[in-house]
């Protein structure tokens, strides 16, 4: 029986031809049989080819042994057939010693199937927190698997997870989204501007907003990449976290995704510090003009995550009631959290168990140290929201201004304290026709929370009464004593972005405009000397206003019947009720 054929280049005749040491081959372009072997035929033909022998040979674990002579006296085919492989073979590896390796690839690399080397998987590298990170390299090992080939393996073996075929996510709970559509949304289009139309695309998605511009948000900071985020679990957990936030007139999904629109815009934007910057004393030069770039250029990958991450949760299940009516009413919230920051910790600690939920974790690629550090800046973002620690953060920033160094983690924290704090409040510096449907509708949950304290017979918080309606003051009494500090205070030391062709930040703008329209209305009111008996009189007003065409700055005007009525309003009283209007 002559041997089957097999390819040149995995026969032993072809290694040990290009080893200089040729087996004899025949006319027909078969190996011949030396003669040495012919006795041995009978036993050839009970185990098959001489390369199918060699083959098998070569497969075994004692195969270097019987290479260099010491076979077991019981194989008697072995004996029969190993000289010629031995003689043949042990040339060719002497010849190949000789020639310049390639690689030092030893035998135990070499596989059995097909003879070629199988270069090992390179370790994982460390995990950083860098702004750049390096993709690791996929390989066949199913131990290195990329997280796509583990996302479609787990959107087979876990439907109830939900899906991800090419380009569509399912959630859990059957919502669609085909990320191929978002990436070129053209209603997305304008993420990156101030007066984004949050409004009118919440009417196009009223149930998907928040989720929508997470994503865009995330993709376009790469943090899908960088941290191999599951498509799947990132909307499952961000359409469940806006299903949460309550169907009420303010803090419900949309609030939600305005607060993460300014903490984009104000970290995406460059700005020019005006700290950290050392001039001498005896130097009649200015200080040297800072370098412009982003924010997100100097926070961490990870910073800037939990900071989207921490937007997005910051108001989770409000229940449109401020903190002191929680704690008037003795809410078992209240109780719970002893009467301290009640509602930021509420969101904390319930969106986290949102995202603690195996179908939703889409920070499980994080190694622990980042784990760790995530929570506490999520935990730390949103707790400074609460207004009662407003001014603190503004005085520790205004402190710590002149040593301020974005190279230090607890000075970027500080700055994206700020950040979110901007964002939460920047309903007065948006402009005016977005910043009035702010008020209507916080106005409309304060006299939702009135309602509810008359039915409760409690005392009616100032500005929540429907009867007594005083829009302009409590405006006016917000911007001046609450959005102003921190619009100033991030202004000078050059946090609030310039863009081009403006001499001053846009948000300065919109809040000084916003602000002389609220008090001319109401040197209007007290012109007239009409109180705001019912919310009919001041709603004629403001839908007087929104409908004026005459929206051109005016100069200032100062009424002495305004000075003298504010400077009968406490400091504290205005801070306390600004404080009542947004936690």
């Amino acid at each position: 029986m002559l041997p089957s054929r097999r390819s040149e280049s995995h026969s032993p005749a072809s290694r040990c031809k290009s080893a200089g040491h040729p087996l004899a081959v025949a006319s027909n372009g078969f190996h011949s049989i030396p003669s040495s072997a012919s006795s041995s035929t009978h036993s050839m033909n009970r185990q098959g080819s001489v390369d199918n022998l060699i083959f098998k040979l070569l497969t075994r674990q004692k195969y270097v042994a019987k290479c260099l002579g010491f076979v077991p006296a019981r194989s008697s085919v072995a004996i029969q057939t190993t000289p010629v492989v031995e003689r043949d073979m042990s040339a060719c590896f002497q010849n190949e010693a000789s020639k310049p390796r390639i690689s030092n690839i030893t035998f135990s690399t070499v596989t059995s199937a097909t003879g070629l080397p199988t270069v090992p998987a390179e370790p994982n590298k460390a995990r950083s927190s860098s702004y750049w990170k390096t993709e690791a390299t996929p390989t066949n090992n199913n131990e290195h698997e990329t997280s796509v080939d583990q996302l479609r393996k787990a959107s087979v073996s876990r439907k109830e997870s939900g899906t991800h075929v090419d380009t569509v996510v399912t959630t859990i709970d059957g919502q669609r989204y085909d990320t191929k559509e978002l990436d070129h949304d053209p209603d997305f289009s304008e993420t990156a501007e101030w007066a984004f139309p949050i409004f009118q695309i919440s009417r196009k998605y009223p149930k998907t907003i928040l989720s929508r511009l997470t994503y865009n948000i995330f993709q376009q900071s790469e943090l899908f990449r960088i941290f191999k985020v599951s498509p799947i679990k990132f909307f499952n957990f961000f359409h469940a976290l806006e299903k949460g936030y309550w169907e009420i007139p303010y803090h419900n999904r949309i609030h939600a995704a305005d607060v993460l629109h300014g903490c984009y815009y104000l970290s995406v934007h460059p700005v020019r510090p005006q700290f950290g910057v050392v001039k001498s004393p005896d130097s009649l030069l200015p200080a040297p003009h800072p370098q412009a770039a982003s924010i997100m250029s100097q926070m961490s990958t990870l910073e800037l995550m939990a900071l989207f991450t921490a937007a997005a949760m910051h108001d989770y299940d409000h229940p449109g009631r401020t903190n002191a009516f929680l704690v008037t009413v003795e809410d078992k919230k209240a109780i719970l959290y002893n009467d301290r920051s009640v509602l930021e910790n509420h969101h904390a600690a319930e969106s986290w168990k949102l995202l603690n939920k195996s179908e939703n974790h889409f920070i499980e690629n994080l190694d622990p140290a980042e784990m760790k550090r995530f929570r506490y800046l999520v935990l730390e973002y949103i707790l400074a929201t609460d207004l009662k620690q407003h001014f603190e953060i503004i005085m520790t920033f205004n402190d710590r201004l002149a040593d301020m160094d974005l190279q230090v983690e607890s000075d970027r924290l500080l700055v994206g304290k700020l950040l979110i704090k901007m964002a939460d409040i920047n309903s007065p510096t948006k402009p005016y026709g977005l910043h009035r449907q702010w008020t209507d509708r916080i106005c409309e949950e304060f006299y939702e929370q009135g309602d509810d304290e008359r039915r409760r017979n409690l005392a009616i918080t100032p500005y929540m009464d429907r009867g007594d309606a005083q829009v302009a003051k409590l405006q006016d009494s917000f911007i001046a004593h609450v959005v102003s500090p921190l619009a100033q205070a991030m202004h000078e030391s050059g946090l609030l972005p310039i863009l081009p062709g403006l001499e001053t930040s846009e948000l300065m703008i919109n809040m000084q405009h916003n602000h002389r329209k609220w008090k001319e209305e109401i040197e209007i009111e007290t012109a007239n000397y009409e109180p705001t008996c019912n919310g009919g009189s001041v709603n004629g007003v403001i839908e007087e206003e929104s409908a004026s065409t005459s929206d051109s700055p005016d100069p200032r005007r100062d009424s002495p019947s305004l000075d003298s009525e504010l400077s009968q309003v406490p400091f504290t009283i205005c801070c306390s009720i600004a404080e009542e209007e947004y936690i």
